[in-house]
């Protein structure tokens, strides 16, 4: 007997009422409607989104010549340049997955994540050749290796027995976008940072990248044709899925080889670069860069920063600057963001300070997540949203990547209870806007007593002489443990232990006040978070700055 669901019977899906969700589709309209717009400026180089999504045409037949299909990993070490770019399609359009490196690992990561992934080809630019060279002599089964020979950068060494440009001479002129057999698919595939023990490889799938490119837009309130540059670097969770919505969008994308305060608003002026993404320290950089930079930018400029809980003060000094700022949170787990700190209206009649506590804390979930709590990690219960009980931050939807690769046990316990564990620890504010306190393996407990680093660190972060500063926890006899500062101050400045710690006897309750301090550069990771294992090593061996 059928269904008896009258929506049921007949009503099949098909081709022409059905489509798997894939961000490929996107490259393919903006060429179609919007052939002659402007999709990538690299120097002096220009490109169309038609001639754009040609030479993504070109790679992908050219892979396809290769043998590559579906399953396979390709591997970019690339900077921000149009390769990067094209091979965010070119590369799934075969049904491949895109495995972006991260290029500030050294060769024993890099050899590990190839051999890890099954690297069938490697696309590498001449900046990181020795770390390459380094990397495949570690290796057994070496893949293909093929030269991004870019004009603009001098240096390094070809690897590579053809380039990139040769390989798309290799493709066929008249290949069209791959229509993806599963929207379940891997896409890509994203190497955690790897702190402690061997990098993680995180896979996404065709249906979340979609959706996240789609969520990034919204969050945003992106219009057509918004003008991106480059700051975030295209291999930390594919640039956030940046290159998927830019297409979404019809944007142009604006390369930025390294990160620089000078060339960023020499960008933004030249190009009138209408948004850009960056951690807490690349906000830093230009909050603190020369006057003479950041003058001459007259129209409207948006960043969005995530990658670590910003302080205040950093918000602040952006919109000072009148550089909006939109605070976004997520993982490489979850594509990148998939929480947003969305503004209220009621905001607006704030001071800019007050205003920027609000925009500090991480929010609420992004239009395309589908759920997000704050609750206890044992028993699942979502904690009171009063501000005060912490909890562990919960999501689960789309934008949950599909797994870990070749680790089931290490992605059935991120997925226990049927929520993706995040390991950061939260409150829930009454309005429902969650509050990063700390990662669980960062909170400070000092005499029984629950300190957040993050607090301390956004105290310090307001001093005027403080550039960056970072908070761990340090064994104590007495104590148990208690806070060990890191601090590193402004060009000029200097500062005593004895006069950082009057300041934060000011602010801060007795027991959360630093006891160690050390000045100086502080470690960070290659995507600019600060190595928090490595600070809490090194504070083992500080002296005790404040004596009882």
């Amino acid at each position: 007997m059928g269904s008896t669901n009258i929506y049921e019977q007949g009503l099949d899906r098909n081709e022409a009422n059905f489509a798997h969700l894939t961000p490929l589709t996107f490259l393919e309209r903006a060429a179609s409607v919007y052939p002659d717009h402007p999709s990538v400026i690299h120097g002096d180089t220009r490109y169309t989104w038609s001639q754009t999504y040609q030479r993504c045409c070109l790679l992908a037949s050219a892979l396809a010549k290769m043998g590559i299909g579906e399953g396979d990993t390709v591997s970019f070490m690339g900077a921000n340049t149009p390769e990067t770019f094209e091979a965010h399609f070119g590369v799934p359009m075969v049904g491949a997955v895109l495995n972006a490196l991260n290029v500030r690992l050294d060769a024993k990561a890099i050899a590990f994540i190839l051999d890890h992934a099954e690297t069938r080809v490697l696309f590498t630019d001449r900046e990181y050749s020795n770390t390459i060279k380094a990397a495949l002599e570690l290796m057994a089964n070496k893949p293909i290796v093929i030269d991004i020979d870019d004009p603009y950068f001098e240096g390094g060494e070809l690897l590579g027995e053809k380039n990139y440009e040769d390989v798309l001479k290799e493709g066929d002129p008249d290949y069209r976008c791959f229509q993806i057999k599963d929207e379940w698919q891997a896409i890509s595939l994203n190497y955690t940072s790897g702190t402690t023990g061997n990098p993680k490889g995180v896979v996404f799938h065709h249906r979340g990248a979609y959706l996240n490119a789609i969520s990034n837009v919204m969050s945003w309130d992106m219009v057509s044709h918004p003008v991106y540059l480059w700051t975030l670097p295209m291999f930390h969770c594919n640039g956030w899925c940046w290159p998927w919505s830019l297409a979404a969008v019809t944007g142009t994308s604006v390369c930025l080889r390294h990160v620089r305060d000078e060339a960023i608003f020499d960008a933004i002026k030249q190009h009138k670069v209408t948004h850009f993404c960056g951690a807490p320290v690349v906000l830093n950089t230009l909050i603190n860069a020369a006057d003479d930079l950041k003058e001459g930018i007259e129209h409207k400029v948006k960043v969005m920063t995530a990658g670590a809980a910003p302080p205040a003060a950093v918000i602040a000094g952006m919109e000072n600057m009148g550089i909006g700022v939109t605070h976004v949170y997520g993982l490489t787990e979850t594509y990148g963001p998939c929480i947003s700190c969305a503004p209220q209206a009621a905001w607006n009649d704030l001071s800019i300070e007050d205003r920027a506590e609000m925009l500090a804390r991480q929010g609420v979930r992004a239009p395309m997540q589908d759920e997000m709590m704050v609750a206890d990690p044992e028993t699942l219960e979502p904690v009171p949203k009063d501000g005060k009980t912490m909890g562990e931050i919960f999501m689960r939807g789309n934008l949950v990547m599909k797994g870990y690769l070749k680790n089931p046990k290490t992605t059935q316990e991120s997925f226990a209870g049927g929520w993706f564990h995040s390991g950061d620890l939260a409150v829930w504010h009454e309005d429902g806007y969650a509050q990063i306190k700390d990662r669980s393996k960062d909170i400070i407990i000092s005499g029984g007593e629950n300190i957040s680093s993050l607090e301390v660190e956004s105290v310090l972060f307001k001093h005027p002489k403080i550039l960056e500063a970072a908070v761990v926890a340090s064994s104590d006899e007495k104590w148990g443990e208690v806070p060990c500062a890191f601090v590193c101050l402004k060009s000029g400045q200097e500062m005593t232990a004895e006069e950082l710690i009057a300041y934060c006897r000011e602010e801060l309750a007795g027991f959360k006040i630093p006891k160690k301090v050390v000045f100086g550069p502080i470690d960070k990771t290659s995507t600019g978070k600060v190595q928090k294992y490595l600070l809490r090593e090194k504070a083992e061996t500080v002296e005790l700055a404040l004596k009882k």
